[in-house]
Parts: C-alpha cells; sequence; structure tokens
C-alpha cells in the first residue's frame, strides 16, 4: 500500500487520522467557547420552549439541572479519554468497546440522528419562512430549504464557515432582545409561578428531554476534548460550555414559552422581535445544518465503507442525505420532537457507558491504545466486531426505553456501564477478527516525528 505523503499528513489540521499532538493541544477556555457554541443553538431553544410549554418555571429549571448533570458527567469521561488519546470519536471506539464494525454502527446511528435535527431544524426554518412569505405551502418551504442547504454544502462549505461568525452572535443577540422585549410585558413574579400553558410534562420526562437533546454530543465529546491539554481543562470547559448553554438558553425558552402561551418557537419570535427574528434563525439554521450534513455523511460514509469494503463517493452520500432529511423536515418531523429526543436519551447513554467502562474498568484493549500514544499514532491493528458489545447495548437501550421508573437515560446508562463490567469480569469481552487498520498505514511515518 502507497503511503500518503508526509507533508499530506502535517497538512491535516483537524487530525482526523491520527492523534492531536500535544503542541497542538489549546487552552480549555477556547475549547470552552466551541462546546457553548455547539449547546447554545436553535435546538437549544426548542428545547426550553418544549419543557416551558408543559412545566412551570421551577420543575423546568430542576429538569435543566438534572439532565445538565447526566450530560456533564457523560461528557467529562468520554472528554477525558479523547484528551488522553488526542482521537476522534469514530476511531475512539474502535478500541473502547465497539470493534470496526460496531463502531461504523456508532457512526450509523449518530447520522441518523443529524439527519432528525436537520429535518426538524429544516422545518422550524419553513414555519418562520411560511408564516412572513407565505406563497408557498409549509412543507414545500420545509423541503426546498433542506435541498438548499444540501447543495450549498456540497459545492460551497466554506462559505457556510464564515456565515457562522455572522449568524452565531447574531442568534444569541436575537435571543437575549427577544426576552428582553416580551417581559418588559409582563410581570416576571407571574412567569416565575404561573402554571404550564400547554399539557403537562413530568419532571422524570423533562429530564430525558434535556438529556436526549445533547446526548449524542455528549457521546462525540472526544472530537473536541482531544484538543484540551488536561482531564482538569476538560472538566473546567464541560462544566462551563453546557451550563452555560443549558441555562442561558434553555431557561429564556422556557420563559418565552410561559409569556407567549406556546412552545412554537417561530411564534415565539414573530410575537417579539418580528420577521427579523425569523431572518436570524434562518442563519442559524442554515450554520447547524450543514454540521448535522456533515457528521451524518461521515457517519454513513464509514459504514458504508465497513459493509462494502469499497470506497464511496461522499458527495452522493451528501445529496442522499440532504434529500432524507428535507423530506423528514416535509412530512412533518418537528410534530415528533420529544418522541425523538426521548429515543436519542435511552439509545446513545449506553454508547457511553459502554466507552467508559471499556476504558477506565475492563481495559482490554487500553494497552494498545496507550503504547500508540505514547509514539503520538493509533494501533497497526483493531478488533473487527465485539459481539458483546451490541448484546449490551441493546438490553441497556431496552430498559431505558421500555422501564417505566427512573429517568430513562440513566436507566440506559447504568444497565448497560454494570454489564459491560460483568462482561468482561466474566471474560466475555472478546473480539471476533482482526484486521489493520487502513488510517494507521496511511500514515507514512510516526506522527511524532513530522510535528
Amino acid at each position: 500500500m502507497s503511503a500518503e505523503p508526509a507533508a499530506k499528513v502535517v497538512a491535516d489540521a483537524d487530525y482526523a487520522s491520527r492523534p492531536v499532538p500535544r503542541e497542538a493541544q489549546r487552552h480549555w477556555f477556547s475549547v470552552a467557547v466551541t462546546k457553548f457554541g455547539q449547546v447554545s443553538a436553535l435546538s437549544q431553544f426548542l428545547i426550553g420552549s418544549t419543557l416551558g410549554f408543559g412545566m412551570t418555571f421551577f420543575h423546568a429549571f430542576l429538569a435543566i439541572t438534572m439532565g445538565s448533570v447526566i450530560l456533564q458527567i457523560v461528557s467529562i469521561l468520554v472528554g477525558i479519554i479523547g484528551q488522553r488519546q488526542g482521537l476522534t470519536t469514530s476511531l475512539l471506539t474502535r478500541w473502547t468497546g465497539f470493534g470496526r464494525g460496531g463502531a461504523a454502527v456508532v457512526g450509523a446511528v449518530i447520522a441518523i440522528s443529524s439527519i432528525g435535527w436537520f429535518g426538524i431544524q429544516s422545518a422550524v426554518s419553513a414555519q418562520g419562512l411560511h408564516s412572513t412569505v407565505g406563497v408557498m405551502p409549509e412543507w414545500l418551504w420545509a423541503l426546498l430549504f433542506g435541498l438548499a442547504i444540501t447543495v450549498v454544502v456540497i459545492v460551497g462549505f466554506s462559505m457556510i464557515a464564515r456565515v457562522a461568525y455572522i449568524a452565531v452572535p447574531a442568534f444569541l443577540l436575537l435571543v437575549i432582545w427577544s426576552v428582553a422585549v416580551e417581559l418588559t410585558r409582563h410581570d416576571i413574579g407571574d412567569l416565575l409561578t404561573s402554571p404550564p400553558p400547554g399539557p403537562e410534562i413530568s419532571l422524570l420526562a423533562g429530564t430525558g428531554i434535556v438529556a436526549g437533546g445533547f446526548i449524542v454530543g455528549a457521546v462525540i465529546n472526544s472530537d473536541i476534548t482531544r484538543y484540551n491539554r488536561s482531564p482538569g481543562d476538560v472538566v473546567k470547559q464541560t462544566i462551563v460550555g453546557i451550563s452555560g448553554g443549558e441555562y442561558l438558553i434553555g431557561l429564556i425558552g422556557v420563559l418565552l414559552a410561559h409569556a407567549v402561551h406556546t412552545d412554537d418557537v417561530i411564534a415565539i419570535i414573530l410575537s417579539s422581535v418580528g420577521w427579523v427574528g425569523v431572518l436570524v434563525i434562518i442563519l442559524g439554521t442554515v450554520k447547524i445544518n450543514d454540521i448535522n450534513l456533515y457528521s451524518s455523511v461521515f457517519g454513513i460514509v464509514n459504514l458504508l465503507n465497513t459493509l462494502f469494503k469499497r470506497p464511496v463517493d461522499r458527495k452522493v452520500v451528501a445529496i442522499s442525505v440532504g434529500i432524507a432529511g428535507s423530506i423528514l423536515g416535509a412530512v412533518g418531523i418537528l410534530d415528533h420532537f420529544t418522541a425523538f429526543l426521548t429515543f436519542l436519551g435511552v439509545l446513545m447513554p449506553p454508547v457511553a457507558a459502554v466507552m467508559i467502562a471499556e476504558y477506565f474498568v475492563v481495559k482490554t484493549w487500553r494497552g494498545e491504545l496507550e503504547a500508540a500514544r505514547a509514539e503520538n499514532t493509533i494501533p497497526e491493528t483493531e478488533p473487527v466486531w465485539v459481539p458483546t458489545t451490541l448484546v449490551v447495548w441493546a438490553i441497556g437501550s431496552a430498559v431505558g426505553y421500555f422501564i417505566p421508573w427512573g429517568i430513562p437515560a440513566i436507566n440506559s446508562l447504568i444497565v448497560a456501564f454494570v454489564l459491560y463490567v460483568l462482561a468482561g469480569r466474566m471474560s466475555l469481552v472478546r473480539e471476533t477478527g482482526r484486521g489493520t487498520c487502513p488510517e494507521r498505514a496511511a500514515i507514512s511515518q510516526p506522527a511524532s516525528a513530522m510535528d
């Protein structure tokens, strides 16, 4: 196999196929800003308005607090693994319980969730366009909006990256402006004590919604924390980033839902700052949805490469994913927003549980990771499948979904963690097949020698 030119590997600023070198790691605050940007997005505003429509302010505050604690624990533990090994989630999961095949399945689940978010946020922007412009039905706006993002991402991804510098600050200013304008029309004391304007949501269900809203971000936290300098930095960055985003944007969404008596984000914005707010939400959705599309494409490409052992054209996958997400937005996935988050809230925690249990307790492949990290590279070979992990994942998710007591996200997390540790103690965690790691083969020489 021909080696990739050293210059090309060095030029890989994202370190997609090798560990982040120690000298490329950054101050924790700059990474925290990235994390805050992830959490303080339109999706968090949606979650806040959903909670506010079905809960009192105090109960919504408790749900956000409990959900944030779950997210922070998972994010910190997964993040420390990423910080120590310097690897992306797609690489790390291969040696933290899943093998190459299982990692591809994890990537597919993350891709599916990203497609769901793509559809949901396309639908939100479509509501805004339909409310302000009219002309076409809402479903057609959703379809066209999603397809437009797909085209722009394919032909001009760098242009959308530039939009972020305008869209993200504009969105934050919009939210602060909205709450300032709207709250001047209401008594704050009444909003803090008023009953929920819609069907009641229980505290446990609300906690599950909060946890489900960012659990995928917690599972892939190593993608960000691999740039941290120490485990302590991971802790500080996670607490600042998640707490800031969850409380700032989430609680504003709660208050506005109480003030306007709806969980309809577009109705909330239109009642506060008019059509200008819809324009900024559309810009924010474009920025967020390019990331959703990007994540989906790479997850699916990883799955297809594993299944068929042949390269897949990423542009073809991007078009397919964009069309699928656009159709979901058009057919009304926004109407199933709560169910979507509940589903993610039980499906993704077992993935983090297995990674944490394998790396910190069972340690089947940890020696390989540490030996490779000492040379600033990745292991030469990788497990192909780990059947026990798939069983543990299925059982943990089923318990979270079907057991009616407790918090589903915590139930699935704890059950998967305990089962995997027990399986490790009973020597049931075994790999089926071992293959050469293609990413290692593509590196022409140890990364430490090049950096």
